[in-house]
């Protein structure tokens, strides 16, 4: 319906809380996603346990940061190699240039940061800098030429 609706660039953000990325992400792309955007917040909980009540007015609510990066590359991962041309972008847990690289590698053509902007305005800034560094020391000349070149053996 969205397509059909406007002609504009459509990136949807994947959730994370179903049972097969892969399905989703084929739907977002046979319905004309021009992109997909991985992945949204963990659906968690949190506890009191002293007071045996939930921690979180909601009860439930969106986890985010360093905690989900593990799901979110592998995410990034199984959509890549399931839809190797289509445009990702990995977002989830991304604190530095090192974990940036990890979903390039993983096969995000791009990435987002969220959360390590609250701790660090300048982390965006910091985390272009290390791509050239990581790419010069890899003698890569793109860092377009990292997105999935996950290797499987040391």
């Amino acid at each position: 319906r969205v397509r059909k609706a406007t002609r504009l660039f459509v990136m949807p953000k994947l959730s994370p809380n179903v049972t097969d990325v892969v399905t989703i992400a084929k739907a977002a792309r046979d319905g004309g996603a021009n992109a997909l955007s991985l992945i949204n917040t963990l659906v968690g909980l949190g506890v009191d346990a002293n007071k045996r009540i939930p921690r979180i007015s909601t009860v439930q609510a969106g986890l985010s940061g360093p905690a989900i990066k593990p799901v979110a590359l592998r995410m990034v991962w199984q959509v890549h190699r399931a839809l190797p041309k289509m445009p990702l972008v990995g977002l989830g847990g991304i604190m530095n240039a090192t974990d940036a690289t990890e979903f390039l590698l993983c096969g995000a053509s791009a990435v987002q940061v969220g959360t390590a902007n609250y701790v660090n305005p300048n982390v965006s800034m910091e985390i272009v800098k290390g791509l050239e560094q990581f790419c010069k020391k890899q003698k890569i000349r793109r860092v377009s030429q990292v997105t999935g070149k996950l290797r499987w053996k040391k």
